[in-house]
Order: structure tokens, then C-alpha cells, then sequence
């Protein structure tokens, strides 16, 4: 019985008929409630550990890139844990670098048929590996995931991802109060709350922001860019199925809605003097100051927040308000990360399996997500929320997750030949005389050419 934790670079070169695996992973609740996953007994064998299982043999690669993983896994012996209750296993864990040389490793390893048995996707990289993951849908990690089901293809989860995230707007709930507003639950009462803002605050301080954004960096406007066409139609596959069509920014699509609305609250004077001027640490640092009202970020943002103020008692969040009238759902982006799948590569794909289930199971999940920053994934083991990112759930406890897929393979050769940039074209709505018509109609004649051009159906 051995142990091997490997960690390794991107190789140059591959000895034939062998391919050393260079990967590298990510790790991110609560004390979890007492489950059992299927084909596991339920009590430990004694002393609180689990039974061993000497059925299942063999050795497994499990690559990763996050270097936050690689940490707990050091830290907590996974290899160890796991062996307690498969002795005859053998792991090996491969860390990449960075996930940019993890799918270099992976694209060469798929030509290769040397894959590792156990590898990690992000939602824009499943769709490149489908014909290689096997269907991981009977297995109860996946049932218990909140997320996977969501992100299934052709009805079958090709990963199980191991955290959430969520994108929250913050808010002084002292400066809504004061002047007047409440938190918005629909696009229009969010633009003429931000008014309401800009007209109360503005008019004695001429710096005033209704709204922090930080354009000059541009990539800050990605809560509005990024996000709402798919918030727009409750679609998370919207950038892939933009490319399954020539004209994808015309009238009545998500795109172009979404784009109107953003465009609508852009143009307004609710951002400060120069919204091209400040970039995302400036406006976020005189957010904390209450400078602004309002900024929307991930949750990575609190943290942030909170180091630039002396007083955090009156931060609050609710999520952005796209949706047009209240009796529209209202539907909320959460973004799955770190998929686990067994590939079709795998010589030992039961005990593959039976690997991802363990690492879902209460032998190892809960000290792993509670370890990291971000939110749990998996129902049966929640992670409780920083009550300030909580407000969010409590004023929509009925939201529509719409689960967001950052766009495959065919979109990101659209978009790169076309060089169609979501978030410049957001800070391009900041210059005078934009006309986002003209700059759609023209997003619609490049994409066309290039789906000719490239070969895309």
C-alpha cells in the first residue's frame, strides 16, 4: 500500500507510452448533518472509523490545480483517510501550476488516452471534455449536489462541482433609509432607486456615487455585462447558444434586452463625475468611506468592504434585480467550480467513483469546504452564510438559481475572432454619443461572418 503526493509542472515533453500528469486544484461548511452514501455501510467499523472496503483496488490519479486544495490535502493526509477505508487503494495526486497549464496537460493527455482518472472542469470546459467523463448521475454525491444536475449534458452530470458562488449587491441600509428607498426587487425600481440616491446625497456632495463601479478598469461592470443576458431569460447556457446562431445581439433576444437595461442605467448620472476615471480598489474603498450607496460584487468583495471601514453595521446585500415586473421569477447567478469527474481514461473507474463519492461524503467534504471562503455546493452539508450575505436570501427565500456556464469551445473562438469584449463594450456605454444599436448591428454581421469562417453549426 503506498502513498504519493506528487507535485509537478507542465512537462515539455512525454516519454512514449507513458505521460506524467501535471495538474493542480482548488479547495473551499458547517458541522454537516449525519448522511450515508450509497453502497457505504452506515456505522463505522469502531473508535468513529469508517469500515474498511477491501473490495475495491487499484491506483488512481487525481489531478488538480488549486493551490488552496493541494494545502488541505497536505495538511489532512486525504491519501490516508481514504486508504483507511480502501487499504488497497493508491492515489496519486498530480498539482499543476495553474489551471491555464492544467488544460494544456489535459488537451495533451486526452490525444494521448492518458487522461488521469479523476480530473477537474469548469463550466466552460465540460462541453471540450464530454466524450471523455463518464455519467456520474446514480451516484449520491450528485444527488446531493445543489448544483450538478443543472449543468448536466444531454441528462447526464459529467462533474460534481465542489463550491458555489453568488454575486450580491451591496448596500448602506443607513443611506436607503435616510433617503427615503427600499431595496429594489425589479430593473425598474433599481434605476429610479439609484436616482432617488444620486438626487439626495448629490446634491450636497458633487463626488457623490449612487453607484460605485469602477469602469476605468472595465472588468468591474461584469455584474451587468457578464451576468444579466443570462438573468435576462433564466438561460446559464446563453453565451453557448449565441453561437448557434448568425444573429444573436437582434431585437428581442437576452442580449439585447439585458443590454438595453444596462445601457438605460449607464446613461444615467448615477455613477459620479467620471466613471472612467476610477477604477474597482477606488470605488470600492470610497464605498466603505459612504461615498457610494451601492456596489455590486462577488462575495470575495466583503472582505474588502470591511477592511475599509470602521464600522460595518449598516452593510447590507440583496441580489441584482433584473427581472421586469414582480410577478416575474426572480432569478439569482450562482457560478458551480471545480467539477470532479472520472474520465474515460480510467483503468479503475468503480474505485474512481468511489473515490469522488468519499471526497462528498462526511469523511472529508465538510473540513474541506469550511476551510476555504466559498460556499458549499452540496444540500446535505450547508455552510452558513456571513450574515451580511445572508440578507440576500432572506428578502428572496424563493429566488430561481440560474446556473451560469461562462460560454464552451465555439463561443470563445467566436468571440476571440471577432474580438468581442462584454466588458469594454460596458464601459464604452460610459462615452459620449455611444449607439448601442449600431454596436449590436455590427456585433451581429461579425459574428455571422465568423460562424461561416470558422465552420460553427
Amino acid at each position: 500500500m503506498r502513498k504519493r503526493v506528487l507535485a509537478l509542472g507542465l512537462c515539455a515533453a512525454m516519454a512514449i507510452g507513458v505521460m506524467t500528469g501535471c495538474s493542480s486544484s482548488n479547495g473551499a461548511g458547517e458541522t454537516p448533518k449525519e448522511t450515508t452514501a450509497k453502497g457505504q455501510d452506515e456505522a463505522p467499523a469502531e473508535a468513529g472509523k469508517p469500515e474498511a472496503k477491501e473490495d475495491l483496488k487499484g491506483s488512481l490519479v487525481f489531478a488538480i490545480w488549486d493551490n488552496n486544495l493541494m494545502d488541505y490535502i497536505d495538511e489532512n493526509d486525504m491519501v490516508g483517510k481514504f486508504q483507511e477505508k480502501y487499504p488497497n487503494a493508491d492515489i496519486e495526486v498530480e498539482k499543476i501550476k495553474d489551471d491555464s497549464e492544467y488544460w494544456n496537460a489535459m488537451k495533451m493527455r486526452t490525444s494521448a488516452n492518458q487522461l488521469p482518472d479523476v480530473m477537474f472542469n469548469k463550466p466552460f470546459t465540460l462541453s471540450r471534455f464530454k466524450d471523455y467523463l463518464v455519467d456520474l448521475s446514480g451516484l449520491e454525491a450528485a444527488k446531493n449536489n445543489e448544483l450538478a444536475s443543472g449543468y448536466a449534458m444531454d441528462g447526464k452530470v459529467l462533474g460534481i462541482p465542489m463550491t458555489a458562488g453568488y454575486e450580491y449587491v451591496y448596500y448602506w441600509k443607513d443611506m436607503f433609509k435616510e433617503a427615503g428607498v427600499e431595496v429594489p426587487t425589479t430593473w425598474e425600481d433599481f434605476e429610479k432607486t439609484a436616482q432617488t440616491l444620486q438626487d439626495y446625497y448629490g446634491k450636497n456632495d458633487p463626488d457623490f456615487m449612487a453607484i460605485a463601479l469602477g469602469a476605468k478598469d472595465e472588468w468591474p461592470d461584469y455584474p451587468y455585462m457578464e451576468f444579466m443576458p443570462a438573468l435576462q431569460g433564466g438561460n446559464g447556457q446563453n453565451w453557448n447558444d449565441m453561437a448557434k446562431t448568425d444573429a444573436p445581439f437582434a431585437d428581442g433576444t437576452d442580449i439585447n434586452k439585458a443590454y438595453n437595461k444596462v445601457n438605460s442605467l449607464f446613461s444615467k448620472n448615477v455613477f459620479g463625475k467620471d466613471p472612467l476615471g476610477m477604477g474597482n480598489d477606488q470605488v470600492t474603498s470610497l464605498f466603505a468611506q459612504k461615498k457610494a450607496a451601492i456596489i455590486a460584487l462577488g462575495d470575495w468583495g466583503l472582505q474588502n468592504i470591511q477592511s475599509g471601514t470602521d464600522d460595518a453595521s449598516e452593510l447590507g446585500t440583496f441580489y441584482l434585480p433584473v427581472r421586469d415586473s414582480k410577478d416575474d421569477p426572480f432569478r439569482v447567478i450562482v457560478q458551480g467550480d471545480s467539477f470532479m469527474g472520472v474520465t474515460t481514461h480510467s483503468k479503475n473507474p468503480e474505485l474512481a467513483k468511489a473515490f469522488v463519492e468519499w471526497f462528498y461524503s462526511e469523511e472529508w467534504y465538510p473540513g474541506y469546504i469550511n476551510y476555504v471562503t466559498s460556499a458549499s455546493s452540496m444540500k446535505n452539508f450547508p455552510k452558513e452564510k456571513d450574515p451580511i450575505l445572508a440578507q440576500s436570501d432572506e428578502q428572496q427565500p424563493d429566488k430561481e438559481l440560474v446556473m451560469y456556464d461562462g460560454g464552451g469551445d465555439n463561443f470563445q473562438a467566436i468571440q476571440n475572432d471577432i474580438a468581442f469584449d462584454y466588458k469594454k463594450l460596458g464601459a464604452q456605454m460610459f462615452t459620449k454619443d455611444f449607439d448601442l444599436k449600431a454596436e449590436l448591428d455590427g456585433l451581429n454581421t461579425k459574428w455571422a461572418e465568423a460562424r461561416t469562417k470558422l465552420g460553427i453549426k
